[in-house]
This record gives C-alpha cells, sequence and structure tokens, in this order.
C-alpha cells in the first residue's frame, strides 16, 4: 500500500521528458562486466540525501539486470550532477482592456504558477576497472524537477531517469 504513491508518481514522472544521451567505446568488450561497485571519492554535486537517492537507483537498476556489486568488480560507477534553478513557464494570464471610439486601451499580465523547478543535468560513467580506468560508457540525463519536491518524488524521479538511461547498458 505504500508504494503505490511512489509508483503513481514513477508513472507520471516516466511519461515527463528527461532527455539521455548515451556514448560509449565500441572498442570494448561488455559481455564480461557482470560486477561493478561505486567510485571510491564520488563528488555529486547534489545533497547527500539525493546522493544516496542516486546510488539506491543505480544499485536497484543493475540489480534487476543481475550485476552484483562487488569490491573485485569489473567496472565502477560514477555519477555526478549540475543544478541550476529557473522559474516555470506556465503562467496564468490576466488581462483588462477597454475602449471606445477609435482608441483602445489595455493592460496584462502573468501571474507565475507551479513554483520554480530545478533543472537537473545527472552524468553516469562506466569506468573499466581492468584497463587503466578509462571512461567506457557514459549516460547524460537532463531533466527537471519541482523545487519543494518531496522526498518520494525526489526518489520516484531518479529511479525512473536512471532506469531509463541503464536499460541501454551494456550497448548490444
Amino acid at each position: 500500500m505504500r508504494y503505490i504513491p511512489i509508483l503513481s508518481i514513477f508513472i507520471l514522472l516516466s511519461s515527463c521528458g528527461a532527455s539521455i544521451t548515451i556514448d560509449y567505446d565500441k572498442e570494448i568488450d561488455f559481455s564480461d562486466f557482470t560486477s561493478y561497485q561505486f567510485y571510491s571519492n564520488i563528488d555529486s554535486g547534489v545533497n547527500e540525501l539525493d546522493t544516496k537517492r542516486i546510488m539506491k537507483a543505480i544499485e536497484t537498476s543493475l540489480g534487476n539486470r543481475r550485476f552484483t556489486r562487488t569490491d573485485y568488480c569489473r567496472f565502477y560507477i560514477d555519477f555526478y550532477a549540475s543544478e541550476y534553478l529557473t522559474e516555470s513557464r506556465n503562467t496564468l494570464g490576466v488581462g483588462v482592456g477597454g475602449g471606445g471610439g477609435n482608441v483602445g486601451v489595455g493592460v496584462s499580465g502573468g501571474i507565475p504558477i507551479g513554483g520554480r523547478l530545478i533543472n537537473q543535468r545527472l552524468t553516469i560513467d562506466v569506468i573499466d576497472a581492468s584497463h587503466g580506468q578509462e571512461l567506457v560508457w557514459q549516460a547524460v540525463i537532463d531533466g527537471e524537477i519541482k523545487e519543494k519536491a518531496t522526498p518520494e518524488q525526489k526518489e520516484a524521479y531518479f529511479y525512473s531517469v536512471i532506469e531509463k538511461a541503464l536499460q541501454k547498458f551494456p550497448p548490444k
């Protein structure tokens, strides 16, 4: 019963448009990438709570694909984010006008609705642990979330966009 609100938010956010860009080294054979670990010094660029949410979403997504997290891993996961605030692009227009004869006067304005948004660019890197620790796969996720989002909404957002990005890992 507790998961119904999270599931509904997940479905709502998954229909929204976070754009995802994937890039990878085509020379790498990803077939033996079965175990992973998070990079030891992640500087995520977000607060500690969001860092934990992102790590949990990555763990869940990779775990569903039978990747195992271990200290003796085949690849490392690193991630970082950059954020900036913008005003909502949704407004309610109000106008007043009047006129007579050949003269017209009008005054109008927009009232912002929906609050400010956090535009976030989340980058997930896969680093080959055995060959000089090179970057071999990368996902860049551009999305937005409300500034005053609840913890459940943030969690659902991260699960949604990270699941969508990691569906393309490993590349075919």
